[in-house]
């Protein structure tokens, strides 16, 4: 029977016992038959992301489609299913001792896709080349409470915590490497996991080929081949659906796109609320907006609802803040600056940036209001609401260039803090902790403004070691109003999630994560 554990404080021992890596609840409908009387069905289902990966290697991504690939080539000591409830994967059970004391208890029936025996070995050196600060794992600030990792035998892993750490369990999802991996310089490249598809080729910017693993600890997969298509633009994604070039794709797609495929009765459309925000990400390091005022004062010129209503037609909402709706942490109460350019435009001339020659643009000491407005190419309507924000801002007296870049350079820029202002989005927010810590805490992994607010990491810190989930909720909350008052960064939208497949793919049922590793039961019809 299936447990989960809540938090970190309980002290008594509580074990969990399921079916690896829980089955999807989906059950293909009947198809039709050919000649001989069975039902036959392709041997390969084609997948198509809006990204090439920068690496195949978990502990290395920097974006979603490492992930999803991970999802069919790795596995964690836990999956989480669709309520984000940890379930068993390479952990059949866990208990826990005490407040800062975790211990797996693993299956011993995994065999590496290279035919060596999975042992607590491998997870002791994924977890702690994650926590090695020179490996340079973005993942790094959810684990850095373990403070000691434990294999009293092959098969058991303790996890001992420096503090009570609420969100441990959640985050005991992360896919497991083998430790043969520090002696290959390839695996970045050439990945050997446990999951249910194996690592075939990887043709960079074109196609990831994998091959299922007939010996996968929890039933051979359904299908024979798996195809990751790297198609960068929304439109033509989706246009390689409907001529039959791929069988799934996902957000991001453009809504415009939307209600031509409902019509289509050779694809189902799948649409509900995500687990993301998308944001407006501003560089504290910047002289100019580093000034609260200044940031304060642009606040005011983004309209988040026109941009939630024309640009992505209400399929994302306008956000109040950084807490997703669907959390228990979410509040209504959380307010973020509205769209008032009047408001802001007079914030700002209080703070010295006036138009001084005429020449339409506001400046102070002999310098302009200059910041650089940047996003990725591969998500058209980022694009769009960079270019309306830019409108917005040189409607009053901003000069806002506009530049856009491939994701493998705009997010090395973000990482260099080269970039004044950007719109950027987060993904797989399955606790606020994962929404704000790295983001927002003092040297987070992914702290791209470089924000540095001792009573906010005060806050965050607090979050984590907190164990009761109502008193979590305040912390966040209290978090997130001070991250909008201080205008760290503004967001602008709660992402919604769109999957589209081909009506004869069976068997597979999306999630609001836009996790794929349901593809291991499903199957297309010919």
């Amino acid at each position: 029977m299936k447990k989960r554990i809540l938090s970190l404080v309980l002290v008594v021992v509580i074990l969990v016992f399921s079916a690896a890596c829980g089955k999807t609840d989906s059950v293909p409908q009947p198809a039709e038959q050919g000649s001989s009387g069975t039902t036959e069905y392709r041997d390969t289902i084609k997948i198509g992301v809006d990204v090439d990966p920068n690496t195949l290697d978990p502990r290395l991504q920097t974006n979603v489609t490492v992930m999803r690939v991970g999802e069919l080539v790795f596995s964690g000591l836990v999956e989480l299913n669709e309520k984000l409830e940890p379930q068993p994967c390479l952990a059949e059970s866990w208990e826990q001792k005490d407040a800062t004391t975790l211990v797996f208890h693993l299956r011993k029936d995994i065999k590496w896709h290279d035919g060596n025996s999975f042992t607590a070995a491998d997870v002791k050196y994924t977890y702690e080349t994650i926590l090695d600060k020179d490996f340079g794992s973005a993942a790094r600030a959810r684990y850095v409470p373990i403070k000691e990792i434990l294999t009293p035998d092959d098969y058991t892993v303790q996890f001992n915590l420096s503090e009570p750490y609420a969100p441990i369990l959640t985050y005991m999802d992360h896919k497991i490497v083998p430790q043969s991996a520090k002696d290959n310089p390839g695996f970045a490249e050439n990945p050997v996991g446990t999951g249910p598809y194996k690592f075939v080729s990887w043709s960079k910017n074109s196609v990831i080929k994998l091959t299922a693993n007939d010996s996968y600890f929890d039933g051979a997969p359904a299908t024979k081949n798996i195809e990751i298509y790297t198609i960068p633009d929304n439109t033509t994604r989706v246009s390689a659906l409907e001529a039959g070039d791929v069988d799934f794709i996902h957000s991001p797609l453009s809504p415009q796109d939307i209600p031509r495929m409902k019509q289509n009765d050779k694809v189902v459309v799948h649409q509900t609320s995500g687990l993301g925000v998308t944001f407006v990400n501003f560089n504290h390091q910047s002289e100019i907006l580093k000034d609260r005022n200044v940031r304060t004062g642009l606040s005011y010129m983004i309209d988040k609802d026109t941009i939630s209503r024309d640009i992505y037609q209400s399929m994302d909402t306008p956000a109040n803040g950084p807490i997703l709706p669907a959390s228990w942490a979410y509040s209504e109460d959380i307010k973020d600056n509205p769209y008032d350019p009047a408001k802001g435009l007079q914030i700002l001339n209080d703070a010295g940036w006036k138009d001084t020659n005429g020449d339409g643009i506001l400046d102070k000491g002999g310098k302009k209001l200059t910041v650089k407005l940047s996003t990725h190419t591969e998500d058209p309507n980022r694009m769009q609401a960079l270019e309306f924000i830019q409108n917005s801002f040189a409607s009053n007296g901003i000069d806002a260039p506009v530049s856009t870049f491939e994701w493998a350079t705009f997010s090395s820029d973000l990482t260099a803090g080269n970039y004044d202002i950007s719109i950027v989005g987060l993904l797989n927010i399955n606790d606020p902790d994962r929404g704000l810590y790295i983001q927002f805490h003092t040297g987070g992994g992914q702290n791209y403004g470089k924000y540095s607010y001792p009573e906010l990491d005060t806050l965050l810190d607090k979050g984590r070691s907190t164990s009761d989930q109502s008193e979590r909720a305040k912390i966040y909350q209290q978090a997130a109003q001070m991250i909008n008052d201080e205008v760290m960064w503004k967001t602008l939208v709660f992402q919604g999630y769109i999957a589209m497949y081909n009506k004869n793919l069976e068997g597979y049922t999306p999630m609001p994560s836009g996790q794929i590793s349901a593809m291991r039961d499903a199957k297309v019809k010919r």
